[in-house]
């Protein structure tokens, strides 16, 4: 059944209600995931179902929001794809859910460079018109913190910022300080969440522990759940998304292009080891062709069985080296399936896989798969981080020459066989350097790459997969 338009030409399905709202910070560090984890489980407790996203290239906090909601969580990017795109994948990844959370990303207002608001949470609540939840730190201030509030709100108009919830504060604190705070900004204090010790995230080098790796997880997002639903008032969050505009979001066109003629079984290493993945671009595999089929290269002994390419994705190689070393049925059946010509995508982790040897952060040693030269080491600071655009040298199994496609890199371990299949370019400093091991049948790199910045990429890939198999 065809739905029905509106007066402007639209479908119902196309410009529907979506209750959503984004929760923002001043600063990273100041609580976003903590309270968006808290958040969605007491939506849970309260008979909803929520979708969660994360704004930005961070492949962590998904995690996190995967293990409260148990549903796979998608990240909103406006410098891998456009405003058009990312209401599409938002209104995908809600359907049949009753309420949006969007967790934003470093300060409000950073974006690009440091000196945009290019693709950061300011930029993304405003294409999607969705209103804000302001995470505000009380750490070691009082009346600083309705400054900082104020200064969020008026920096830009308008500011989408509709209400706070003060983090690390008293209850105390709360009841002194928040009746000052509204009636300095006007805007609406809607609770507290104060620092509960036993309930802290850890981190690591990287971020965020990823959430597989946290014992006790589920308790401590519920024991903070529970007391988000005692200092901060819910039904005002919930109202607060329901004033939200409709979503008018229309299909890019990926429809357009024609899937293979039969599924193409796509091999996915998941695992502990490596698990960083824009759900995304693996459900656009599906939709045009790809069976993906899952396995471990911690625990599997030997690839799966019929497989016509291969997916590495990131993670954490360097924490399971000698784990990842040890299993050598798996590492020769890799072996022997990359030197077969079969297509494979590698990034980060999984390019480091592919590599001699990895050293871990003790100096240790381990053998990796030896498809490609080379030794991978921890450097001491973060190596070429951020947002970069690549263009291809000559072809290769993603793009022509020529073609440029929008990355991110987050990585401490480096590669003496880094690759010079494409130029890399920074936006806005210019930097730029070779990277990418590309060939036929091979990208292998640091960078991590989502299929919805280019669909095109995604067909490519497929369809070498099918002529591998023939």
């Amino acid at each position: 059944m065809t739905a029905p338009a509106d007066s402007h030409g639209n479908t119902a399905e196309k410009n529907r209600a979506l209750p959503r709202v984004c929760i923002g910070a001043d600063a990273s560090g100041a609580g976003k995931t903590t309270l968006s984890c808290a958040l969605l489980q007491a939506l849970k407790n309260r008979r909803l179902k929520p979708a969660a996203f994360k704004c930005g290239p961070d492949y962590i906090d998904p995690l996190f929001h995967r293990e409260v909601t148990g549903i796979p969580s998608s990240n909103l990017d406006l410098y891998f794809f456009d405003g058009a795109t990312a209401k599409y994948l938002l209104r995908e990844n809600s359907r049949g859910r009753d309420i949006a959370v969007i967790e934003g990303v470093m300060g409000y207002y950073d974006g690009l460079g440091g000196a945009s608001t290019e693709a950061g949470t300011y930029h993304l609540a405003s294409v999607t018109e969705t209103p804000v939840v302001l995470v505000a730190d009380c750490g070691g201030a009082s009346l600083t913190v309705a400054a900082r509030i104020q200064g969020l709100a008026r920096f830009r108009e308008p500011s989408l910022i509709r209400a706070v919830i003060l983090n690390g504060a008293s209850e105390q604190f709360y009841r002194e300080l928040a009746p000052v705070i509204e009636g300095e900004t006007g805007i609406a204090v809607l609770g507290y969440l104060p620092y509960m010790k036993d309930c802290v995230i850890e981190s690591r080098h990287l971020g965020l522990v990823t959430a597989a790796e946290i014992e006790g997880l589920g308790e401590k997002i519920r024991r903070l759940s529970e007391r988000l639903e005692s200092a901060v008032d819910i039904p005002a969050i919930t109202r607060l998304a329901g004033s939200a505009p409709p979503l008018d979001a229309a299909e890019p066109g990926i429809a357009e292009r024609a899937p293979p003629g039969q599924r193409v079984r796509i091999g996915v290493a998941r695992d502990r080891a490596f698990c960083f993945y824009y759900e995304d671009a693996l459900d656009l595999l599906r939709k045009l062709g790809g069976e993906l089929v899952f396995f471990s290269p911690l625990k599997d002994d030997r690839l799966p069985e019929n497989l016509q390419g291969l997916y590495l994705g990131g993670g954490y190689p360097e924490l399971y080296g000698r784990a990842l070393s040890g299993n050598t049925s798996m590492l020769e059946d890799l072996r022997r399936a990359l030197k077969s010509g079969m297509p494979c995508v590698a990034e980060c982790g999984g390019f480091m896989y592919l590599h001699e040897a990895l050293i871990d952060t003790e100096g240790n040693r381990h053998p990796m798969a030896g498809f490609l030269p080379g030794t991978c080491r921890r450097r001491e600071r973060l190596v070429r981080f951020g947002y970069a655009a690549y263009t291809a040298v000559s072809d290769n199994l993603l793009c022509a020459a020529g073609e440029t496609i929008r990355g991110h890199e987050f990585h401490y371990w480096d590669s003496d066989f880094p690759g010079e299949g494409f130029r890399a370019l920074k936006p806005r400093s210019g930097k730029s350097w070779p990277c990418i091991v590309a060939r036929e049948n091979l990208l292998a790199g640091f960078p991590h790459f989502h299929f919805y910045a280019n669909p095109a990429m995604a067909k490519r890939f497929l369809g070498s997969c099918e002529a591998y198999g023939g």
